[in-house]
């Protein structure tokens, strides 16, 4: 129960990173990058709007990811999620810029904030349901707390991780490539989700749901 808990916190907290790290980037970075032809406050305007879109798409996830979590299993949709965001954001970290390839640049961008709305609302049910349904009756608040602290640590990773990657490198070289960094890191939720895929059964409640079919 302590490895389901324990997995948990470190899936949701860096899947909260993710989420928030594209916080910091559209207000430091994005308006610079993806937006360079518009004016200051426009361009700041416009990088909050794809910021937007990762909320609007959030109860979206949970709908989809609720859905097809009492069919298929509880770890197979939570793997999916924590997949979805991890190439999410490793794909935003490797994207041309506004001056590469035009307004394709901020297109590809939006689609990429609303897969990971889609992947955090889908993963943070998912977290909860796989905690709480295997913990013990009487432990299920304990436990289920393990997935609810993924967000304020998710915020305190975001922010190392800009506050480190721009103290080690010039201000040029941060608004160049350096900010590509953080969003790299994200790959790593990739390797978590492959850890759960293999180690972590799904939930008893759901065995019992699918032996009544």
């Amino acid at each position: 129960m302590q490895k389901v808990a324990y997995t948990a916190l470190a899936g949701t907290s860096i899947e909260w990173y993710d989420f928030f790290l594209y916080g910091a980037a559209a207000a430091l970075i994005f308006p610079t990058v993806f937006f360079g032809e518009a004016s200051p406050s426009t361009a700041l305007i416009l990088s909050f709007l794809t910021f937007a879109a990762g909320f609007i798409a959030r109860p979206i996830g949970g709908i989809i990811f609720g859905h097809f979590g009492d069919r298929i299993g509880r770890k197979k949709t939570l793997v999916t999620a924590l997949i979805l965001m991890g190439v999410s954001s490793t794909l935003i970290g490797l994207l041309p810029t506004y001056a590469m390839i035009g307004v394709t640049a901020p297109i590809l961008l939006t689609l990429l904030r609303f897969a990971q709305g889609i992947a955090i609302g889908g993963q943070w049910g998912g977290a909860m349901l796989l905690v709480t349904e295997s913990a013990p009756s009487n432990e299920r608040g304990y436990y289920g707390a393990f997935a609810q602290a993924g967000a304020p640590v998710g915020v305190i990773l975001a922010n190392l991780a800009f506050i480190i990657t721009s103290a080690s490198v010039s201000d040029e070289s941060f608004l160049a490539w350096g900010w590509r960094i953080p969003f790299l890191a994200s790959a790593l939720l990739i390797a978590i989700s492959m850890y759960i895929q293999l180690n972590l059964e799904d939930t008893k409640a759901f065995k019992e749901l699918q032996s009544y079919k």
